[in-house]
């Protein structure tokens, strides 16, 4: 098994967040979003991953990509880095680690995190995960017929067809078919609004006989602005909740309460603090005199005599007297 995650967009709704960490990079409950989808992943895949193949943006540099090869270490895989230097659609970015497209296959967008009992079903040729969305125009659509298989991929459509949206989670049983049906679309320039789309691709290995089934999750969590960051983070918190070792032994507690489910990395330090519930802070923070709640506090933060809710901290950034919803990057002073 092979799995490859696209992730060389640039973030932009994440910003100023990712003006200095590229997106799948950010935390959610102390952890890169990319390594958590990456191990939920290898849970699923029901044997073991030979390659976790990252498609990212030359601009993210060597540091952000060793990362990222530690990642694939850490579930006993090796790690490959293919570069997207253009925004040319899911094919097309895709389709930048082909070599890596052979056999069994996982493609998973690294901008969304998911909760499921998954199994790969292994009687077709391919699982593509929907979830139920109010509003479908954003997304990529299944419909179906009475079995669960497939009938039709739809890319954002502006009327009515479905609401199950495509949450970026593909299971193929044949990566090269896949593969030959990606660079078809590049080589006879076929595009939808503009980009090399995998719905296509799909479509026509479908049009050709193949039969793709609908998987279900059973939560599916967005990681693509601050709120949506903010609300992951809880979401997981919730799920991890009662598990060991949330709160660092070496956190620095003085006068303070702490209301889980949280996350406190090692060297916090907090004084005459509340924090939680949700609460995710990074190694070398402070909190004093302050209430935190629901937020992510990155690396090396000062937050005092502050009242802080549904925010999202970047590193070494500093907060003074005040009560506020944030959305600040790295470096930044408030107060």
């Amino acid at each position: 098994m092979k799995i490859i995650v696209p992730m060389a967009g640039m973030g932009k709704r994440m910003r100023p967040h990712t003006h200095t960490t590229a997106k799948p990079l950010l935390p959610i409950a102390g952890k890169p979003i990319v390594q958590r989808l990456v191990e939920d992943l290898a849970q699923v895949a029901g044997e073991p991953v030979e390659e976790v193949a990252f498609v990212t943006n030359p601009s993210f540099g060597s540091a952000v990509e060793q990362e990222l090869l530690a990642i694939a270490k850490g579930i006993g895989a090796k790690g490959s880095i293919h570069h997207q230097k253009e925004a040319l659609g899911t094919a097309h970015a895709i389709l930048c680690a082909q070599s890596a497209l052979q056999g069994r296959v996982i493609v998973a967008f690294a901008d969304t995190l998911f909760r499921a009992h998954m199994k790969l079903d292994t009687d077709c040729d391919g699982v593509i995960w929907v979830n139920k969305v109010e509003d479908p125009r954003a997304f990529g659509v299944v419909k179906l017929d009475v079995k669960g298989i497939i009938t039709e991929f739809i890319e954002k459509p502006q009327q009515f067809v479905s609401d199950l949206a495509i949450i970026g989670i593909y299971y193929f049983a044949d990566g090269g078919r896949l593969r030959e049906e990606m660079q078809y679309l590049i080589d006879h320039d076929i595009r939808d609004k503009g980009e090399y789309q995998l719905t296509n691709a799909m479509e026509h290995m479908k049009q050709k006989g193949a039969r793709f089934k609908a998987g279900a999750v059973d939560a599916w969590m967005d990681c693509g602005n601050k709120n949506a960051m903010v609300d992951t983070n809880t979401k997981v918190l919730g799920y991890l909740k009662g598990e060991k070792n949330m709160v660092h032994p070496k956190v620095s507690i003085t006068d303070s309460v702490v209301i889980p489910p949280c996350f406190i990395a090692e060297g916090v330090t907090l004084d005459k603090a509340v924090v939680g519930p949700y609460v995710s802070i990074e190694s070398g923070s402070t909190i004093a005199g302050s209430v935190v709640r629901n937020s992510i506090i990155r690396k090396q933060v000062s937050v005092r005599d502050a009242v802080i809710d549904n925010s999202m901290l970047g590193e070494r950034a500093s907060v003074r007297g005040q009560a506020l919803d944030l959305s600040i990057g790295d470096d930044c002073t408030i107060g």
